[in-house]
């Protein structure tokens, strides 16, 4: 459990840390280039620890079907900016089956849903940022404000920030060559109409549906033994 605590918040640091070189290093239209970087910083490390664990087919399927839900219920939404079920999705499996799996089922939805929203180099920066919101409320579920309903509802709304916050990044990395502060300070000052859309939408998914998704999760969990070795 250590272990496997320690290996997530050293890979998180190190793909941190990459998107950040790449940003000061490839100044000029290079965002394309930044982003096929993070996908592959994104998704190597975890997959790959997938590979390595033994994990049965029917937890890969229920992973899979948990990210096409969570892709398939931002469709629906696209009309209204920033709502994102797919938030309170990917916090649920984090909060059952942990921060591995939520940072799966994160990084995946975004990429199944963009197929039909639209691919672009904004994908692999939701990719991670949804797949840090999954890992997170995976690391932080057996804390005991968690295990409240107001500590979840703070959790999905200050998330609905971080997310609008990290995605605001790609807008300045797309930008670098006509970079101001003003037009940092701006880009920021525009999106909390929407962070604050998401925050809230976490919040009003969290406490109409949470308590629900989370026995119905559990009860898939402990019935078949699903991911019990993943934390």
């Amino acid at each position: 459990m250590a272990r496997s605590r320690s290996y997530l918040t050293v890979v998180s640091i190190i793909i941190l840390v990459l998107l950040v070189v790449s940003i000061a290093f490839f100044k000029y239209n290079a965002y394309l280039l930044v982003s096929f970087v993070i996908i592959g910083c994104i998704m190597l490390p975890f997959f790959a620890r997938f590979e390595i664990r033994e994990i049965a087919v029917r937890e890969i399927v229920l992973l899979a079907m948990l990210a096409a839900i969570a892709a398939v219920s931002r469709v629906p939404f696209a009309g209204l900016p920033s709502v994102q079920p797919t938030s309170f999705v990917i916090i649920m499996v984090g909060l059952v089956f942990g921060a591995e799996s939520g940072f799966i089922v994160g990084a995946v939805a975004a990429v199944v849903s963009n197929i039909f929203l639209g691919q672009g180099p904004w994908t692999p920066w939701q990719m991670y940022a949804w797949g840090m919101m999954g890992m997170s409320a995976g690391l932080l579920r057996n804390t005991w404000w968690m295990g409240k309903i107001w500590g979840k509802c703070l959790f999905g709304f200050l998330w609905g920030y971080l997310f609008g916050w990290f995605m605001n990044i790609w807008m300045i990395v797309s930008n670098l060559e006509n970079f101001t502060w003003d037009l940092f300070v701006g880009i920021y000052v525009a999106s909390i109409y929407f962070d604050l859309a998401h925050g809230l939408s976490n919040v009003f998914f969290l406490v109409v549906f949470g308590a629900s998704w989370i026995k119905i999760l559990q009860r898939f969990k402990k019935k078949y033994g699903l991911l019990d070795a993943v934390i």
